[in-house]
């Protein structure tokens, strides 16, 4: 049995956000802070930062949730590729999110980006989630 822990950390975030929460704290990766970097990019969250956690001796990545006039900024956050189904896309199939208002967060060879950076590079990959 594995552990889904993209999908654990876009859980956290969806009801910390259904909670109106402030922030999220969840075990930090690279992986996890890297989709934070784009996430914060984007203007979907306002900040992340890497915190020591006092209990155990692993990192934890707080992440500070955006709210605009009292409605979050993240309206649905979704995994798309599973560790049971892996997805993955050429740089030309990669769609827009609901029209363009939302993005695609994905894994390249050269790391981890938004759809319209791997669209611009003409790059595909393994699509991790969708945002809007």
């Amino acid at each position: 049995m594995s552990i889904d822990t993209i999908g654990n950390l876009l859980t956290s975030i969806r009801n910390g956000l259904m909670a109106s929460r402030p922030f999220v704290v969840v075990p930090s990766s690279h992986l996890k802070l890297e989709i934070a970097k784009i996430l914060k990019q984007e203007g979907f969250i306002k900040n992340y930062e890497i915190v020591d956690d006092a209990e155990t001796v692993k990192k934890a990545l707080k992440i500070f949730l955006k709210y605009v006039d009292g409605e979050s900024a993240i309206h649905e956050i979704t995994r798309y590729s599973t560790p049971g189904r892996r997805r993955y896309a050429r740089a030309g199939a990669i769609k827009p999110v609901i029209g363009g208002l939302g993005l695609s967060i994905l894994t390249t060879n050269r790391g981890v980006m938004s759809h319209k950076s791997a669209n611009a590079l003409g790059v595909g990959g393994e699509i991790i989630c969708t945002v809007w």
